[in-house]
């Protein structure tokens, strides 16, 4: 087995016609080429590179990852003295994984990394999650090592990246018992010794996924007297140098091999990651945007997972005389479970490919680089793409793997309740989903804006432009109503003036225009290989049903709606 080769999807999505561009421009002309004897010659051979290593990573994700996860779903970690001792299999996975060399795929060469763009990147993250959802925690955490290469001095990145590719872990403490979602809250306090040269930090964090990692980012507040975000500040911790506790490891409904741990810092030694007072305005709202790309490709990996075992069991169980997957009933269910999983995992490439191509024109700009108007134009255009999808793929990725997971279930019957089969897990492990790096009902304040300012218009519009095959314009046709109905009602609900009715109906909103633009994405995908044919015809029609229900409600509904459900 192999989570890479099996799914053709994976593949077609690596070789989108836009990658070429997103290559080029994280390679800066292929100059590692005499540096280092594994850079890239070219396009050509920077593509081979990442197709031979997500086999390589495919291949572990099937005959580890995803043969240790019952295992390690009962074990779970242990606190011993304070510290965390991971489960034998999740020990296992980040052995193997570490020993291959594929830890710090997407940091630069002069930090041990690959330098690889960030669409392998992601992918090797949803290849890991169809393993094992939860290990995934542990493995996508090196988005940490991108933060602290884009904001951290010279000095903190040369003595932190180089770890990343050894195999030292990572995690985020951002949260505390009375900060959770508002981190404006945080009142772990950092202060500064002029003896050591250090800040110290003093106080308590909770719900800090794999939070006895070897290298910790940590937001604390650095300015006394301060109340609000501006008075925050950001931090490298190394375990190596003491100070921190685990109190506890929460005993948690799912993604059991992933510690979330409750710490407390007593005088641990910390260095400053870029300036004082924008840990959280600046560099967490970047980690953050990266934390929900993972979630994304976490959720696809899952939804992947939950799928398949649901169409394997379908295939395999016979009720009244014949295999449940001829009943009505159960393939209208899994065709509908592919058509989310398809369309979620066209948005996590689409916004990949959109942070991809933010981020090489911000390096250029940050080594001096003068861009041209035009330049300039597409770097701004495709940052703004990027904020406004990455709310977006998370929310609709996670919805779908909880929902897919569900399903899953379903189709199992009164076996899928049982631990006998996996998807018991997969339903456990997905309900955090929808939680975890902002909820879904933060992605749609995320996204709200670029709603009401027409963003997504723009955006669905240049789909739109796009030339497509005859056959699939009856789809179009249906899209271009959907989008209609979605300007109908933004148009409706800012005639009426009232910021809390804008609130009140933004998640219905929200929901029009990712049925939009995902609907739209799958079908150009159907437009590059029929193998997306059924996909998108399930999509659109099902997506159809949403956007005009909710456009119903909200052009229909008046101001005095909302005092039923307060």
């Amino acid at each position: 087995m192999n989570f890479y080769s099996d799914n053709e999807a994976l593949k077609f999505h690596l070789n989108h016609p836009q990658m070429r561009k997103c290559v080029d421009m994280k390679e800066n002309g292929y100059a590692d080429k005499d540096k280092y004897d594994y850079a890239p010659q070219n396009f050509e051979d920077a593509m081979d590179s990442y197709d031979k290593v997500m086999e390589i990573i495919g291949d572990i994700a099937a005959n580890v990852l995803d043969v240790n996860a019952e295992e390690v779903d009962h074990e779970g970690p242990q606190v011993i003295d304070g510290r965390v001792k991971y489960a034998r299999g999740t020990q296992e996975n980040h052995d193997v994984l570490t020993k291959a060399g594929v830890y710090g795929l997407a940091l630069p060469r002069k930090y041990d990394g690959l330098n690889f763009s960030i669409v392998p990147y992601v992918m090797a993250a949803e290849i890991v999650s169809r393993g094992d959802a939860g290990f995934a925690n542990i493995w996508g955490l090196q988005d940490c090592a991108e933060t602290i290469a884009e904001f951290a001095s010279e000095e903190i990145k040369a003595e932190f990246l180089p770890r990343i590719h050894q195999g030292k872990t990572c995690s985020m403490d951002l949260t505390e018992p009375d900060a959770g979602s508002d981190l404006q809250a945080v009142q772990l306090k950092a202060t500064y010794d002029e003896g050591k040269q250090m800040w110290m930090l003093n106080g308590v964090k909770r719900f800090i996924t794999n939070g006895d990692a070897d290298i910790k980012l940590v937001l604390a507040r650095s300015e006394e007297g301060t109340s609000d975000g501006r008075g925050l500040s950001y931090f490298v911790h190394d375990r190596n140098w003491g100070g921190v506790r685990v109190r506890r490891i929460e005993n948690k409904m799912g993604i059991k091999g992933s510690p979330t741990c409750e710490l407390v810092f007593t005088n641990a030694p910390a260095k400053l990651v870029g300036e004082r007072k924008l840990g959280l305005i600046k560099y967490v709202m970047a980690l953050m945007n990266g934390a929900r790309l993972g979630v994304g490709a976490q959720s696809v990996g899952l939804s992947e997972a939950a799928y398949r075992a649901a169409l394997k069991y379908a295939n395999e169980r016979e009720q009244f005389g014949k295999k449940i997957i001829q009943f009505p009933a159960v393939y209208e269910m899994l065709a509908v479970m592919k058509a989310k999983l398809d369309a979620a995992r066209s948005v996590l490439y689409e916004t990949s490919r959109a942070v991809d191509l933010s981020k090489s024109y911000a390096s250029l700009v940050n080594e001096g680089a003068k861009l041209t108007p035009e330049q300039r134009a597409e770097m701004k255009l495709y940052q703004r793409n990027a904020d406004m999808l990455t709310p977006i793929l998370k929310m609709f990725s996670s919805e779908y793997a909880n929902q897919n997971a569900y399903d899953a279930i379903q189709v199992h019957g009164g076996t899928g309740f049982m631990k006998d089969f996996p998807v018991e897990r997969f339903y456990r492990d997905a309900r955090i989903l929808t939680i975890y790096e902002g909820t879904s009902q933060l992605q749609v304040v995320a996204a709200i804006r670029h709603i009401l300012n027409g963003n997504a218009s723009k955006l669905i519009e240049t789909y739109e432009a796009e030339a497509i095959k005859d056959e699939l314009k009856p789809l179009r046709e249906k899209l271009a109503k959907m989008h209609a109905e979605l300007n109908k009602a933004v148009d409706a609900v800012k005639a009426v003036g009232n910021e809390e009715w804008v609130d009140f109906n933004a998640r219905r909103l929200v929901e029009m225009a990712g049925y939009v633009i995902l609907g739209n994405l799958v079908v150009l995908d159907a437009n590059r290989c029929d193998c997306f044919r059924k996909s998108a015809e399930v999509f659109v029609r099902h997506g159809y049903g949403i956007v005009m229900r909710h456009a119903a409600v909200v052009e229909g509904g008046i101001v005095s709606d909302m005092e039923y459900y307060k």
